[in-house]
């Protein structure tokens, strides 16, 4: 019992901190609309992203890094703001590149809808290193870089984290 009391509790702080770091990203109309793209797998980018803030909150907190909380979820968050379904071959501006292109893509859309932090930017342009070939410049950009591929390796391989238990199964 005292197990899923702590599960709980994570669960609250983690949802106190993006109500209070991030809902007017969470309730704008475009990150509403990331809930019907695929990220990895059958994973929702809305739920890719959710994951990754959560994961780098954690990442941070066991680490003892004393990153900023703020720009981690932020900049987590808006990290894969790319805003189209990179699956679809028929769509305008296609990039079979999407890996490399989407960094800058989903930073260009943060800065039309937000004001963003140094950290922030850096999080967002630089968490596919070493695909973006110049490195993380900041503690919270390497923490959400990390986090992301992690989240990723998950849902790409259909690994899901349940207390007392790893399911696996294969992405199709």
């Amino acid at each position: 019992m005292e197990k899923y009391r702590k599960q709980y509790e994570q669960r609250r702080k983690f949802y106190r901190l993006l109500k209070e770091n991030a809902s007017d990203i969470l309730h704008s109309e475009n990150f509403q609309k990331t809930r019907h793209h695929i990220q990895h797998g059958t994973m929702p980018v809305y739920r890719h992203c959710l994951d990754v803030a959560k994961q780098s909150i954690q990442i941070n907190k066991a680490l003892g890094l004393g990153c900023s909380e703020r720009d981690l979820i932020r900049g987590a968050l808006l990290h894969d703001y790319f805003l189209y379904d990179w699956h679809d071959k028929n769509r305008e501006n296609y990039q079979k590149l999407h890996g490399f292109y989407h960094p800058g893509i989903a930073l260009k859309n943060a800065r039309k809808e937000y004001h963003l932090t140094r950290r922030e930017e850096d999080i967002i342009k630089k968490h596919m290193w070493p695909l973006t070939v110049v490195p993380p410049l900041c503690r919270e950009a390497w923490v959400v870089t990390a986090a992301d591929k992690y989240c990723s390796l998950l849902e790409t391989l259909k690994i899901r984290k349940r207390p007392g238990r790893v399911r696996v199964g294969v992405a199709k």
